[in-house]
């Protein structure tokens, strides 16, 4: 009788320690990458009664006879399922879709690494990402020319980065000349940058239209007749000879409207060379006639020349036409910008945080690391929402998402605790009865007890 009530405290620790697990998993319902646990119990060890033995003479075999001990606890192991989705908004706030973990330290050397897929981010005031507890975020850097560095460490989204200008160096033309017009007025205009981002305006007009008449094609000359500092406002005004010695070609079109050549003048040539030498030497005047002419020149410089409408490039040109609509010819810039600061971001599936500048260029700041296992449910919960990796956990793989079986990353959500309400409730009974089952055998016994002491009357 004392080892029945043995066996039963063994059952009444056992299902308390469930009971904790399920009251732990219930706490944390709401807990952002919470994975819940679950509790499986072992019987424990038997006594031997007698042996088994085998048939011998006449008589048959006997099974073994054993009285159980009670029960233990077979394992708690973590459930690593997949959690809901909860839209925050917060572009910071990241959650995966699939297999993987975020990669978190607190070492400045980034040797100490945990793993959470708590992906409720921030930014602290150096600009590195980091988790609610302070963990910065592990990932790769990207330098100024777009290339990824090899080595993770933390992510810095420095909101006072800034973004180098770039020179233009090429101008396309498209759009429309009306078949109907002898001559284009509006004057065709567009912006061009310098190495240190100042602006300057071209300004381009079609005109002097001729017609063969055996093959009606049709000849436009185009060229460039003011630049212009947008800084200053002062420009420099080219007569038709400088025009020449800086852009002035004739585009044919054939009758049904298509571009079928360009051609420059004898003393013309078809790129406007802006490379320092040539555009550096050009003053810019005024734009008053009562004032005094001040000569300003550039203090910027272009990389490379700019061209306008480059044979080379079919492209440069083959888009204008010349049909009897109304006319949207136009120039416009194939590169070239201002310098800007960082404005926002947004980060990719793939875990690229792409920062988005004030004059609308973009450039990749970092990409978020992500780190799986082969044994996952062998991690070591440390609190905090972080795991550590153990001896059965295996080798942490590293990697970024959308890659090698790593999972997604979405932006601005949260992965919910996969916790089940109604699942947890139902073991809750369960193994409250199991419980209150262990406790009655404890008390039948002590009757049974009683029931012994009682003899002697």
């Amino acid at each position: 009788m004392m080892r029945s009530m043995y066996t039963a405290v063994s059952g009444l620790r056992t299902h308390q320690g469930k009971m904790d697990t399920i009251g732990h998993n219930i706490a944390n319902v709401n807990t952002v990458g919470y994975k819940k646990s679950q509790v499986t119990f072992k019987e424990a060890f038997s006594q031997m009664m007698s042996g088994a033995s085998g048939p011998q003479g006449g008589k048959g075999g006997t099974n073994p006879q054993q009285i159980g001990l009670g029960v233990g606890t077979g394992g708690i192991a973590v459930v690593h399922t997949q959690g809901n989705t909860q839209r925050t908004e917060k572009p910071t706030d990241l959650m995966i879709n699939g297999e993987g973990f975020f990669t978190v330290s607190d070492d400045p050397g980034f040797a100490n690494r945990f793993y959470t897929r708590d992906g409720s981010f921030g930014v602290d005031t150096a600009g590195n990402l980091v988790s609610s507890e302070g963990y910065k975020v592990l990932g790769y850097r990207f330098d100024k020319d777009g290339k990824r560095t090899d080595e993770p460490g933390n992510i810095v989204i420095n909101k006072s980065e800034t973004i180098a200008p770039t020179s233009t160096k090429g101008i396309t033309f498209k759009g429309n000349l009306n078949a109907n017009s002898k001559e284009l007025k509006e004057t065709m205009t567009t912006f061009v940058y310098d190495s240190l981002g100042n602006q300057y305006e071209l300004s381009f007009e079609a005109k002097d239209k001729t017609t063969d008449p055996a093959t009606k094609d049709t000849t436009w000359t185009m060229g460039l007749t003011r630049i212009k500092d947008v800084k200053t406002g002062n420009y420099k005004a080219l007569s038709e000879a400088e025009g020449k010695a800086i852009f002035d070609t004739q585009l044919t079109f054939n009758d049904k409207g298509n571009l079928i050549g360009s051609k420059a003048n004898p003393a013309a040539i078809e790129n406007v060379n802006i490379d320092g030498t040539a555009l550096g030497a050009i003053k810019f005047d005024k734009n008053k006639e009562d004032e005094a002419i001040t000569p300003v020149g550039m203090t910027g410089s272009f990389d490379a020349t700019i061209k306008v409408i480059d044979k080379a490039n079919a492209d440069s040109y083959s888009n204008i036409t010349q049909y009897a609509n109304e006319t949207t010819l136009k120039p416009f810039k194939n590169d070239g910008n201002s310098s800007g600061t960082l404005d926002g971001f947004t980060i990719d599936p793939s875990g690229i945080i792409m920062g988005k500048f004030t004059n609308g260029e973009q450039r990749p700041l970092g990409q978020v690391m992500l780190t799986k296992f082969d044994n996952p449910m062998g991690l070591e919960k440390l609190g905090g929402n972080v795991f550590t990796e153990t001896r059965n956990s295996g080798e942490p793989q590293n990697g970024v998402a959308n890659t090698r079986g790593f999972g997604s990353i979405q932006g601005g959500s949260l992965e919910m605790s996969n916790v089940d309400i109604s699942f947890e409730f139902t073991e809750m009974i369960t193994t409250q009865r199991g419980f209150q089952a262990n406790s009655r055998v404890i008390t039948t016994s002590d009757e049974m007890l009683q029931e012994l002491v009682n003899i002697k009357r």
